[in-house]
């Protein structure tokens, strides 16, 4: 009967430490969304609260579409104010990743703007400051400039809350655009139709097939006449960008005279693929120009970690080893203390009531020597 007692005494102690090792954590209150404007900022004071929106036509109302291709989420608007009486409007559009971001920032910037160093990228035209930091894009609108702005915007600039995991990469495809003949601020990054529309391109949007994955950058370029256009499209895979630099040839050589989609007459056409990326050149340039434009072009595999790791309590892998090892450490605790006290009740109640105990609760023991003896003995 002890025996038995013991028995289930660990038993319900290991199930009870297993069923609280193994609970599901209570879920955890999802925090509200960050705000994108900080209240105060290198002297700057908000004067109201922020007005708010996830649509995007209250941050563009002429261009909703376009920051809906980009990744819009919500929107911002401030406005500040010191006590030397300068006043400061800032308007901040947050985009589902970097890249959205980085989109609208080239979308927006014009060749006369000069470059800042803000943020991650900024450019600037008067007292309008265009720039963005992670996943937001922040146009800043000063009545008056001074010495101190560009060093005020930095310190707004670290204040913005930035996405997590492979939402801060930035794409690589506008790396691959030639520095040589290049045009400044003339670069655009392009995830879809819309946009490809608005700035204009070679290609249509048809030929370039945003749904098959395609994510497009443009530049302007110095020839020795005119200025022409390179166009890179990158595809997820070199395969998907052959067939799709095919369709461009064939398109170019029919001149829709079958009835597909037309490639924009420009002059001189020129295309090279590299990897998964299509290179097109076209402007009212010579033929050699346009060749010669995408000799520069050349694309490097790059392994990038893009997928979010998830280094929280839940799913952090070193949690869950030490969560194992604490688990382990517990089970054998448990074991040592039931054993320790199983057997030192049974000697204490040995020692105490030795002429109560009952042969039945003895360890069995088969006596094999002395059934040896005997039948050595006997014969």
């Amino acid at each position: 009967m002890i025996r038995r007692q013991a028995f289930l005494l660990i038993v319900f102690s290991l199930v009870a430490v297993a069923a609280f090792a193994t609970a599901p954590a209570a879920p955890a209150k999802s925090a509200p969304d960050a705000t994108i404007l900080p209240k105060s900022f290198a002297g700057w004071e908000l004067q109201a609260a922020a007005q708010t929106s996830h649509d995007p036509s209250a941050a563009d109302a002429t261009n909703p579409a376009i920051l809906k291709e980009y990744g819009f989420t919500d929107f911002s608007l401030g406005t500040y104010a010191q006590q030397e009486g300068r006043k400061l409007t800032l308007r901040a559009a947050r985009f589902a990743d970097a890249s959205g971001a980085y989109g609208a920032f080239t979308y927006y910037k014009q060749p006369e703007m000069l470059n800042e160093k803000i943020g991650d990228q900024a450019s600037s035209l008067n007292n309008r400051v265009l720039f963005y930091r992670g996943n937001v894009l922040v146009e800043a609108l000063f009545d008056k400039l001074s010495a101190m702005s560009a060093a005020e915007l930095r310190e707004l600039a670290g204040m913005i809350p930035l996405p997590q995991g492979g939402a801060r990469n930035l794409p690589s495809l506008p790396t691959y655009l030639p520095k040589q003949g290049y045009v400044k601020n003339t670069a655009k990054y392009i995830m879809g139709p819309l946009t490809l529309d608005k700035i204009g391109s070679p290609l249509p949007a048809e030929l370039i097939d945003f749904s098959a994955g395609a994510e497009v950058v443009e530049g302007t370029y110095q020839g020795s006449s005119a200025q022409a256009t390179l166009l890179l499209i990158s595809y997820p895979t070199p395969q998907i960008a052959a067939e799709h630099l095919r369709r461009i040839e064939v398109a170019h050589q029919s001149n829709a005279q079958q009835g597909g989609p037309a490639v924009v007459d420009m002059g001189a056409f020129a295309q090279k693929r590299s990897g998964p990326i299509v290179a097109i050149a076209a402007g009212p340039l010579s033929q050699s120009e346009a060749d010669s434009l995408l000799v520069p072009f050349h694309y490097n595999a790059d392994v990038t970690w893009n997928e979010n790791t998830f280094f929280d309590k839940k799913n952090n892998v070193a949690n869950l080893l030490w969560n194992v090892v604490l688990l382990c450490g517990a089970l054998m605790g448990i074991t040592l203390v039931a054993g320790l006290a199983f057997g030192g009740f049974r000697l204490a109640l040995k020692r105490m009531l030795p002429e109560q105990r009952r042969t039945e609760d003895d360890f069995i023991s088969l006596n094999l020597d002395q059934s040896v003896s005997k039948t050595g003995h006997g014969a």
